[in-house]
């Protein structure tokens, strides 16, 4: 076998993990079949890892299961001591963790390096205070009312954010006292691996966190569909969470789920428009646009249409397509010959439909080798066509204009996500008024900031449920009344 990324890019330790972590050991799977990773830069095998089973799965639920009493019963002081520690362990591998998801992903490696890595180390180090405080207790009439961890947990996270998807699930799992499974796409795996290293470093008690690489139709639906699992939180399409809830509906178990979104970007006509096209478009474009909260919609006033096309094509030209560890490089590959295949679709079917071709496209020169997509921009899209409903996941802007406020809401509000979405206009009172009418789990004003602390999670077929926060740990958690 020969393994391509040379080891100034990938960590030697990764190249071949044909293990498990069960119980707080690497362990042997139930056979040997693996799973190549493939660097999506250059279509070339970096590494292995071992495709999980479901008699796998058995057993680190077990793991988990059994570890549960203890770790649940762990004073927030001790349960936060143990996130530091890994907190502590992870930041000494922020580089490596940087550089598998470049190469793995595709990140470009300061996209890499500030948000893939530097996103979930945030996280974590937000769940060392949140785990520290002591468990919420309210008084209501005669009741006592208290939160309780759920169980174990089956975590199953997709490739896009291979490190910050499962951080958002693990941090407040572990703070509020659930033990966890984790299955990690199978795409990226390697990082994954990486972080257990980290797990096994800080000494987090055996079984409270384990980790089964695999496919979702083996690992996956063995664990949302497993009896000893207590809540399954997901992240990833709709159509999987759909199936995820029906496997989960046979035992009545609790799901979370963070899936799609089609996220609109209102430019009202008095918004700065040079910097609202700036940013909306490096959002539209971040990670190659494999992201689920990308403001892939962008409505503008008919009254500065043109001026708005003319900005968002100079802004494209921009982002230089190209290997993840070249500087000078914006945007990567898709993560695989199939996404890209897949965009390319979106694209050829709105070049069908009669949207207006105003950057990229299927002819746009694109490196030789990789999956890559050139950064495309349609105008004229038509705020039921499939461009404007489906989420293409991919490097690929919709424009779209419209006449007053009113019918911005109304198209904004036109679809069946609601994930996240964004308002820009010089008075933040009219922002704001806009923003309280997107049915949308998160808005934007004029390009605040992402609050890490703040809910996340959305209306709609984005999702049931809430990650991140006070509200995310709640997710973990089970209420109940004493009568006194």
């Amino acid at each position: 076998m020969d393994l391509a990324a040379p080891p100034s890019q990938l960590p030697d330790s990764l190249r071949l993990r044909r293990h498990l972590h069960v119980g707080g050991e690497w362990t042997s799977p139930a056979d040997t079949e693996l799973i190549d990773v493939e660097n999506p830069s250059t279509g070339e095998l970096v590494g292995q890892v071992p495709a999980g089973s479901p008699a796998d799965v058995n057993r680190a639920v077990a793991a988990a299961r059994a570890a549960f009493p203890g770790w649940s019963a762990a004073t927030p002081a001790e349960r936060s001591a143990h996130l530091d520690r890994l907190h502590t362990a992870l930041t000494a591998r922020a580089d490596d963790l940087a550089r598998t998801i470049a190469v793995e992903l595709g990140s470009p490696l300061k996209l890499a390096t500030r948000v893939q890595v530097g996103l979930p180390l945030t996280v974590l180090r937000d769940h060392v205070a949140l785990a520290a405080r002591a468990p919420v207790e309210e008084s209501i009439g005669n009741s006592l009312v208290v939160r309780e961890p759920i169980g174990v947990v089956g975590a199953i996270t997709p490739w896009n954010y291979p490190l910050h998807q499962v951080m958002a699930k693990l941090a407040p799992a572990l703070a509020a006292g659930c033990t966890v499974v984790l299955k990690p796409s199978e795409l990226t795996s390697l990082t994954a691996c990486l972080l257990f290293d980290a797990v096994s470093e800080a000494g987090l008690p055996p079984g409270v966190l384990n980790l089964v690489p695999g496919t979702g139709p083996v690992v996956g639906e063995a664990l949302a569909g497993h009896p000893d699992v207590d809540l399954v939180s997901f992240t990833g399409s709709t159509a999987t969470g759909a199936r995820i809830m029906r496997l989960a509906a046979d035992r009545i178990a609790r799901v979370a789920l963070e899936l799609g979104g089609k996220s609109a970007n209102v430019i009202l006509p008095d918004a700065d428009l040079a910097t609202a096209v700036k940013v909306g478009v490096g959002n539209a474009l971040l990670n190659s646009g494999q992201t689920c909260t990308a403001w892939t919609r962008m409505l503008v006033h008919r009254d500065r249409y043109d001026e708005a096309l003319h900005l968002i094509a100079t802004a494209v030209a921009g982002y230089r397509l190209g290997d993840p560890f070249d500087p000078a490089t914006r945007l990567g590959p898709l993560v695989s010959a199939a996404q890209a295949e897949r965009v390319r679709g979106h694209i050829d079917r709105a070049l069908a439909d009669g949207a207006r071709l105003v950057t990229g496209g299927p002819d746009a020169p694109v490196p030789a080798r990789g999956h890559f997509v050139a950064p495309t921009v349609f105008a004229d899209v038509h705020p039921d066509s499939a461009l404007a409903q489906e989420e293409v996941f991919g490097p690929v802007l919709a424009v779209i204009p419209f006449t007053d406020t009113d019918e911005a809401v109304a198209i904004a509000n036109n679809s069946k996500y609601g994930l996240a979405g964004a308002v820009w206009s010089a008075d933040t009172d009219a922002a704001l008024a806009v923003a309280r009418r997107l049915r949308t789990g998160a808005v934007d004003i004029n390009g605040a900031p992402f609050n890490p602390l703040a809910p996340f999670g959305g209306y709609k077929q984005s999702g049931l449920g809430r990650e991140l926060g006070v509200h995310g740990l709640a997710e973990f958690c089970e209420l109940k009344a004493i009568q006194r």
